[in-house]
């Protein structure tokens, strides 16, 4: 759910373009805009209007559409306003018309005496259901915000995690330097869309490009490198943890253990990269990144391997090699 309430003014006032804008004006019910909306949902009224109201999804938002207005007129025509005066004694957040569908007079003043928001459209019912449902699916997905650096690599979406100090800036910048794009660094903002897909971004849309260097300071990534460097948003696809190389630990050589990483009720597929002087990490998540496109695509490099040495040992070629064949015989 939304941080805080997200209102019918807030729906008017966002910033959208191309296929994402919902063409928004108000016709009346000024004083309304205040209602929240709390339910990432919309209803079509018509059962509401003939007078059937159990089960009256009232707490939606309410599109009108062909249908619903050729209702109204007729409601219009057998002078039965009392059911349009019922519809809005509901504390409905607001009224859409599609279509750039008029509202009667007579609606108009009956909104305005409840102060329920009523809103036009240009678009069709269906597109703009889809753009709405679209819209409010992220506003209300469930978040949580991370400290690290979302980049995008050769298409999969890897954020990087680990202790301050460990380089996961400097790695980005590098990974940038070789032609990939930066997402968010420091402050990541996660949602969880459509209950299934984990999708990041800078908390702070005005400072989500920058990036600190210790030593250098802040440098602005877009005015650096250009447009083509930066990404407002992006899928996480893969979890990179680097640490410094610890002797003691043992890690994993050959790949055949998937671990992963659970964020807002889903799990992330995990690299731990250790980091010490001599390694290019850079190239290590490079590789990572193909790694796990040749994943998504049924080939599984570290399983591959040990099928191939399974075989070579079934076939007696190992035997020979190992022992000899005087030895086998």
């Amino acid at each position: 759910m939304a941080d805080k309430a997200f209102t019918v003014l807030d729906l008017i006032n966002l910033e959208l373009k191309g296929y994402n804008s919902l063409n928004l004006s108000c016709v009346c019910g000024r004083k309304g805009l205040a209602r929240e909306i709390s339910v990432p949902d919309l209803n079509r009224p018509g059962l509401a209007l003939s007078g059937f109201y159990e089960s009256f999804a009232h707490q939606r938002v309410q599109l009108f559409g062909r249908g619903e207005f050729a209702y109204l007129e007729k409601l219009y025509m057998e002078d039965k306003y009392d059911f349009i005066r019922k519809f809005f004694t509901y504390p409905v957040p607001c009224c859409i018309f599609s279509h750039s569908l008029q509202p009667n007079q007579k609606l108009i003043e009956i909104a305005e005496e409840a102060n329920c928001p009523i809103l036009q459209t240009d678009l069709a019912s269906t597109e703009f259901s889809t753009r709405l449902l679209r819209l409010l699916s992220n506003i209300f997905a469930p978040k949580r915000i991370m400290h690290g650096v979302l980049v995008e690599v050769y298409g999969i979406g890897i954020m990087i995690l680990g202790e301050s100090g460990v380089g996961k800036s400097e790695t980005a910048l590098e990974l940038v330097e070789r032609g990939h794009r930066l997402v968010a660094d420091d402050i990541v903002e996660m949602r969880c869309v459509n209950g299934n897909t984990i999708v990041g971004q800078g908390a702070n849309k005005i400072i989500s490009h920058h990036m600190e260097v210790r030593g250098l300071g802040i440098i602005n990534i877009q005015q650096l490198y250009g447009v083509g460097a930066i990404r407002e948003q992006k899928e996480v696809q893969l979890i990179v943890k680097l640490e410094q190389w610890d002797q003691k630990k043992v890690y994993d050589r050959l790949g055949t253990v998937q671990h992963t990483f659970e964020l807002l009720g889903m799990t992330v597929p995990m690299l731990e990269i250790p980091v010490k002087p001599g390694r290019n990490v850079p190239i290590i998540i490079e590789t990572a990144a193909m790694n796990e496109r040749l994943k998504s695509m049924g080939y599984f490099s570290a399983k591959e391997f040990n099928k191939n040495v399974l075989r070579w040992i079934e076939s007696g070629e190992a035997q020979t090699a190992y022992y000899g064949s005087d030895d086998i015989y």
